[in-house]
């Protein structure tokens, strides 16, 4: 029978992280190390920094969370490592940051910095979520590569002569599978706080902020729908220009996202206990290449749509343009 920890929540007990992990997250992963110069550019970068000093980077002007500093959110957190059957307590930090928001870093040594806009605004359903999320990238593996991307795009912000040509097309996959993997912490933030509607309401205040009387999320779901279905070419085209120098999906997105594995059954399934556990043979590269190929190929699909269709009306529009000329004329 599984252990119910406080709250009604259920511990999943040595949960692997393939269990919440998005196929887009892995086959985006494995394709980004399979750059020949991604090795490369690892060792420049890190072996330019090293550990202690991207850690001082990150943890210098934040506050670390105990049993004394932020008692409350220490609390909470114990909670989430309990639930997630966490091989070890990661540190976390609190940042003077006023944007609703969080992330979790290090090399060998994960952390978490949680910014004091998430504390200030997020309940506590909702900040459970937010380190859940951020306990999952850790969990995931995912910590070493956010942290080069967050090194490279400051490097590139200040054209610093590390980041050449070679860095800069590992920057791009990196970014690629950054918001892939943000899919995946959902899910592990999902799994974490056992509420959908507390995940769903954090993507709406992480994306817009505002307390619950100024919010619906009804309101920001049907919005999400809105924006997966539209049908302009010229917004098509801005779905992509839009996300290529972002680190994370836009938060509509992630909230369909997340509504959608929910509705297929797959979150009921693991807090049943039918999920991987840590140990046992990982999903194969290319059934995950396949599952992702099919999330691609549908968002391909869509825009080659959208293209089609705004080819027929320009075809339409010069048509149309071409008779009244000739209109005018006679």
């Amino acid at each position: 029978m599984a252990e119910i920890v406080e709250r009604g929540r259920v511990i999943l007990k040595d949960i692997g992280a393939a269990s919440w992990e998005h196929p887009a997250d892995r086959a985006a992963l494995a394709a980004l190390r399979r750059i020949p110069i991604f090795d490369e550019v690892l060792r420049r970068v890190f072996g330019f920094f090293g550990e202690k000093p991207v850690r001082l980077a990150f943890q210098a002007n934040a506050v670390r969370v105990s049993e004394k500093q932020f008692g409350w959110v220490h609390a909470h957190y114990t909670e989430v490592l309990r639930t997630l059957d966490a091989p070890e307590a990661y540190p976390l930090f609190i940042s003077q940051t006023p944007i609703v928001n969080a992330g979790a870093y290090g090399m060998n040594h994960p952390f978490i910095v949680l910014n004091s806009g998430s504390v200030r605004l997020l309940d506590e359903e909702e900040l459970v979520f937010l380190l859940g999320h951020e306990l999952g990238h850790i969990l995931s593996g995912h910590v070493l590569y956010r942290t080069m991307t967050v090194i490279l795009l400051q490097l590139a912000s200040i054209g610093y002569p590390i980041v050449g040509l070679a860095a800069r097309v590992v920057l791009l996959g990196l970014l690629e599978w950054s918001r892939k993997s943000e899919l995946s912490a959902d899910r592990a933030g999902l799994l974490t706080v056992q509420q959908p509607e507390a995940a769903l309401r954090t993507s709406m205040k992480l994306a817009g902020g505002g307390s619950p009387e100024e919010s619906d999320l009804n309101e920001f779901l049907k919005q999400a729908d809105e924006y997966r279905e539209s049908g302009d070419v010229a917004d098509a085209v801005f779905k992509v220009l839009n996300l290529l120098g972002t680190t994370h999906p836009f938060h509509t997105l992630r909230a369909a996202e997340l509504r959608d594995w929910v509705e297929s059954g797959e979150y009921d399934r693991i807090l049943r206990g039918e999920y991987h556990r840590r140990g046992d043979p990982g999903t194969a590269y290319m059934d995950d290449l396949r599952a992702a190929s099919q999330s691609y190929r549908e968002d391909a699909r869509e825009v080659f749509d959208h293209v089609a269709d705004g080819a027929r009306d320009a075809a339409r529009r010069v048509r149309d343009a071409v008779s009244d000329a000739f209109r005018g004329r006679a």
